[in-house]
């Protein structure tokens, strides 16, 4: 067995006459991946859609990790991610808007301020990762 901290595998296979994939890493429910029309069947996440998403729940992990630690209460949490993209090929994100709502009736801002800088600083891979290529901004909110 592979030591997931280690090492992670994950496959793709082409599953029509176009750009549609399955694709799945260890036992978990695969994924559809596709593009979008003309050359795709719009039939699944496209690659950036699931970036956008790998991005979002590891700061959430981050987050959510430190602020349990903290013993805080947190009875929500919903990021929303936007990624603006390069006019130019490659037409990967020039921009990444994260917007963190967190639902907790014991923290602070403060609290929330600096558990995402932790996770932008060293606790995030997938944020390490695309920090420097693109510029990502991060706002976010209490919910009461």
């Amino acid at each position: 067995m592979t030591d997931k901290s280690k090492e992670l595998n994950a496959s793709v296979r082409l599953i029509n006459d176009r750009l549609h994939f399955s694709g799945h890493a260890g036992d978990n429910t695969p994924v559809s991946i596709d593009y979008i029309s003309p050359l795709g069947d719009d039939l699944g996440y496209t690659s950036l859609e699931l970036l956008l998403l790998s991005l979002s729940s590891c700061v959430g992990s981050a987050v959510l990790t430190f602020l349990r630690k903290m013993n805080k209460t947190i009875t929500s949490c919903e990021i929303r991610a936007r990624g603006i993209r390069h006019e130019e090929h490659p037409t990967g994100f020039s921009q990444i808007n994260l917007e963190l709502a967190i639902g907790s009736p014991d923290i602070t801002d403060e609290d929330v301020s600096r558990v995402i800088k932790m996770a932008e600083d060293k606790y995030c891979p997938v944020y390490s990762m695309i920090r420097g290529n693109c510029e990502i901004k991060m706002v976010h909110s209490l919910v009461r």
